[in-house]
């Protein structure tokens, strides 16, 4: 499977991270002597079930490298833009390719037997978006004070994993759904709506299973979906606050040591 690297997030002026990047990539954040982003692509390289990564949102300029072939694309407007291009650009590299994993830029700590287990995991569930939750007591029992955001769902609380396998169908079978997510890009009332309001209350309120919430979510964007519980901490583990910066550089200068 090939997968698809997003890191073109720049915090802003009033963000937290921005004292830290000072207007440059989040990706690039110095973690134990190298960029975040190649934590990353250091997993994905020695990972047995990557054959190709694509890198969104960095040029060859970064000095980035991966074991893997490596394709840069810059960075496009959303988060949503991104993913499109980056599946689309798979299907370039290898056009008979079903599947792409997703992978955000701020998840350090992931390894290549996570990387394995996520592509093995998903491919047995035969839907077009293999979705990752990690329960609360998973993150907090690995990463105490780590100041992660929960969604409380029926019987859990859980957090998204940054870590996702979409089948690249998705892109040509549903133009019209992306296109209404692209064009409400800056308005996230529009993309819940788009998503369906009922879903999001049910879920804040703790009324619908996780399966629940897939399955109503992904049918409103006419697609076929699974949840998938992630036993691993550090598939959930980004780093968006200062304090998740911390934790992982005192997390990975223990291996660095090692």
């Amino acid at each position: 499977m090939d997968a698809v690297v997003i890191a073109g997030g720049i915090p802003q002026p009033d963000e937290l991270l921005y004292a830290y990047t000072q207007g440059k990539s989040k990706a690039m954040l110095d973690i134990c002597g190298k960029p975040m982003v190649q934590w990353v692509l250091d997993a994905l390289g020695a990972a047995q079930s990557v054959e190709n990564v694509v890198l969104i949102g960095l040029t060859e300029k970064s000095g980035l490298t991966c074991t893997k072939p490596l394709s840069f694309i810059p960075n496009k407007l959303s988060m949503i833009e991104n993913v499109i291009v980056g599946i689309n650009k798979v299907l370039e590299i290898r056009p008979s390719a079903t599947h792409v994993l997703l992978v955000s830029s701020d998840i350090p700590a992931i390894t290549p037997e996570m990387v394995d287990w996520e592509v093995d995991t998903c491919l047995k569930t035969d839907v077009d978006l293999c979705y990752n939750i990690i329960k609360r007591e998973v993150i907090e029992a690995r990463y105490p004070g780590s100041k992660r955001t929960f969604t409380r769902l029926k019987g859990m609380q859980v957090c998204s994993g940054d870590m996702n396998v979409v089948h690249t169908s998705v892109v040509s079978a549903n133009p019209e759904i992306w296109e209404k997510l692209v064009a409400a890009r800056k308005n996230p009332i529009k993309q819940a709506a788009i998503i369906g309001f009922d879903v999001l209350l049910l879920a804040l309120l703790g009324l619908i299973t996780v399966d629940q919430t897939v399955q109503k979510a992904t049918a409103r964007l006419h697609m076929t979906g699974a949840a998938i519980m992630c036993p691993y901490a550090e598939v959930g583990m980004d780093v968006d606050k200062p304090v998740q910066l911390e934790i992982m550089r005192a997390d990975l200068a223990k291996q660095v040591k090692h």
